[in-house]
């Protein structure tokens, strides 16, 4: 735990107070979860508060990335080489544009996130390949219209093409106040027919009293967030065709032999996971 305080928070109170580190950020909150090295003070005490009301964030938080990293593959592999992940979180080896780029080397990414301290990281997660390209925005995905008309996404993407849109652990941060499934529509539908949408979202299916009291401190920590059932999170894919097996649990989305070893020794269960994953065609 030293180690890791020393590292990420040898800043200066300047540049701490510009990039508001006073303040919890599901960004770090979640690096915190993976075991990295880039979260706060403030961002372990939330993290440990949450923990306490429901002890398999750390699981949850393994068991999406490792499918963000199936889902990626998979699309690529069915020839998308564009991507925009919003909401990218801590850059966390190996990231998006490295498991797309081993399938196509010259993949084009943009990373999105509104936590400016990934911003102060981007330089990790702008070494692309030779022939790709990575580029890094400050934004948040409360405003889909100004991702889509930034220069960055406007310079590496082409919307005429499809994209693959990767939305991963996002949008239980968002209440139903603040219109998560026109967020999604609206970002659909600025995308080309064969593009994709990856998304992940936790739910209370599993351990809805572990979920509630979980919402509760984090709510009273400052957050704000809203976990959803696998119907809710269905109807972030309408208009679009679910790659099978459909909306699923991450460790039964298309495993590989190291989801497998977790599951057989009881490390990812349907409790320990929580959430809803999926991978839909816009057709």
């Amino acid at each position: 735990m030293s180690e890791q305080m020393d590292e990420a928070e040898q800043i200066d109170q300047a540049s701490a107070d510009r990039l508001k580190l006073h303040l919890p950020h599901s960004a770090r909150v979640y690096d915190y979860f993976l075991g990295g090295k880039t979260n706060f003070a403030v961002d372990r005490d939330v993290a440990e508060h949450l923990l306490e009301a429901f002890p398999g964030f750390k699981t949850a938080a393994q068991s999406n990335r490792m499918w963000m990293h199936r889902a990626a593959r998979y699309v690529a592999e069915r020839g998308v080489t564009q991507f925009l992940d919003i909401g990218t979180g801590i850059p966390t080896s190996p990231n998006l544009h490295e498991v797309v780029q081993e399938v196509e080397p010259d993949a084009r990414i943009v990373y999105a996130d509104n936590d400016p301290i990934v911003l102060a990281h981007s330089r990790a997660l702008l070494v692309s390949s030779l022939t790709g390209k990575t580029a890094y925005l400050e934004a948040d995905v409360t405003d889909p219209q100004a991702i889509l008309d930034s220069p960055e996404v406007r310079e590496t993407l082409d919307l005429s093409q499809p994209v693959a849109l990767s939305l991963v652990g996002v949008f239980h941060y968002l209440p139903d106040d603040k219109k998560p499934y026109e967020l999604v529509q609206q970002l659909v539908d600025a995308l080309a027919p064969g593009s994709y949408l990856i998304f992940s979202h936790c739910t209370p299916d599993f351990a809805p009293a572990m979920w509630e009291r979980a919402i509760q401190v984090y709510k009273a920590d400052g957050g704000d967030a809203q976990v959803r059932s696998r119907e809710e999170v269905t109807r972030f894919f309408a208009g679009l065709e679910l790659v099978e097996p459909g909306v699923e649990v991450p460790y039964r989305w298309h495993p590989d032999d190291e989801t497998e070893r977790l599951v057989d020794n009881g490390e990812f269960t349907n409790v320990s996971c929580s959430l809803w994953v999926g991978v839909a065609k816009k057709p």
